[in-house]
């Protein structure tokens, strides 16, 4: 996508909404498909956040993901990104690959840990259906470590970015001090936003909707219709509970008074004598009015969910 494409997209936008002076505009994109020039120009069109899929830098695991780039090549779209005026730089990474070792895993880290960024994606590798390495896997030419083994790379994950000042502020996120990601904290904060585009979804007021995912029917719709909406949802009462304590569970915590304005305290009580016993295990701490999981808890994350929704 050119520069001059999304400098245009940002300018409408600013034209027609009432958008902050100091709004963070995110851009993604992968090592190998940018310069510096062209990151330069994306900078000066609007753009002062991005976020690099980099996935590894260990050579053999960029072979295994079928990535374009080497390790080389991510490095230096990294600087390339500093050094074209990028002070927010975000980078995603994978662990439990396989044949990925603790060593090679934590190796990534440190070489991350060296680069000018403020904010780390760690994700585990997830089996998605109908993907070649779902069948992979299914055909036994490829074998997966065990959960306990993923639960020990995670775990090894958090100290070893809490030791480098990176905070985690989600199950999968780590950051610099004042470098949260904004919109992803709208996420998990259950606030409004507004998808635009092909198969983008938006939630506003507890309804979400999601538009056509074919281009060629985006576009007859909007001309016809003024909207490209496939599908909406109006949430229940129910759904929106338990969608607001998952998300604030995965962050930064459930605040108990802003809670309890919006569904009471029935679910606090009826859950309390379990919230004691994680709270025992050091799965989750309670203060200042907060639930909030420990770094042990953020590894049994989706087990402590199932068990209070």
């Amino acid at each position: 996508m050119k520069p001059e494409y999304l400098h245009e997209i940002i300018y409408h936008l600013k034209s027609n909404i009432l958008i902050s002076d100091d709004v963070e505009i995110t851009m993604e994109t992968n090592p190998g498909t940018v310069d510096k020039e062209k990151l330069s120009q994306f900078n000066e069109a609007g753009i002062n956040r991005i976020s690099i899929g980099i996935q590894s830098f260990n050579e053999d695991d960029l072979k295994f993901l079928t990535r374009i780039h080497d390790k080389k090549t991510a490095i230096m779209t990294v600087y390339n990104s500093a050094e074209a005026g990028f002070e927010n730089i975000s980078i995603d990474l994978i662990f439990n690959l396989p044949n990925q070792t603790k060593t090679k895993w934590i190796e990534n880290l440190k070489i991350a840990c060296e680069l000018p960024i403020q904010h780390i994606s760690a994700y585990s590798l997830i089996l998605e259906r109908g993907t070649i390495l779902n069948k992979m896997v299914l055909d036994g030419k490829v074998v997966m470590r065990d959960e306990d083994y993923d639960a020990d790379l995670y775990e090894s994950t958090i100290d070893f970015l809490m030791s480098k000042n990176f905070y985690q502020y989600e199950v999968s996120n780590f950051t610099k001090p004042r470098f949260e990601c904004v919109h992803n904290n709208a996420y998990w904060h259950y606030r409004d936003y507004l998808g635009l585009g092909t198969s983008a979804h938006s939630f506003i007021n507890g309804k979400r909707w999601w538009n056509f995912s074919s281009l060629k029917k985006y576009i007859s719709e909007i001309e016809s219709k003024h909207n490209a909406v496939m599908n909406y949802e109006v949430l229940s009462k129910d759904q929106m509970h338990d969608e607001y304590v998952m998300l604030a569970l995965r962050s930064s915590g459930l605040n108990l008074a802003d809670y309890i304005k919006l569904f009471g305290d029935t679910w606090i009580k009826k859950n309390n004598d379990y919230f004691e016993l994680l709270k025992n295990k050091n799965l989750i701490s309670i203060s200042n009015d907060k639930i909030s999981l420990t770094s042990k808890g953020y590894a049994v994350c989706d087990e402590i969910l199932k068990n209070i929704l």
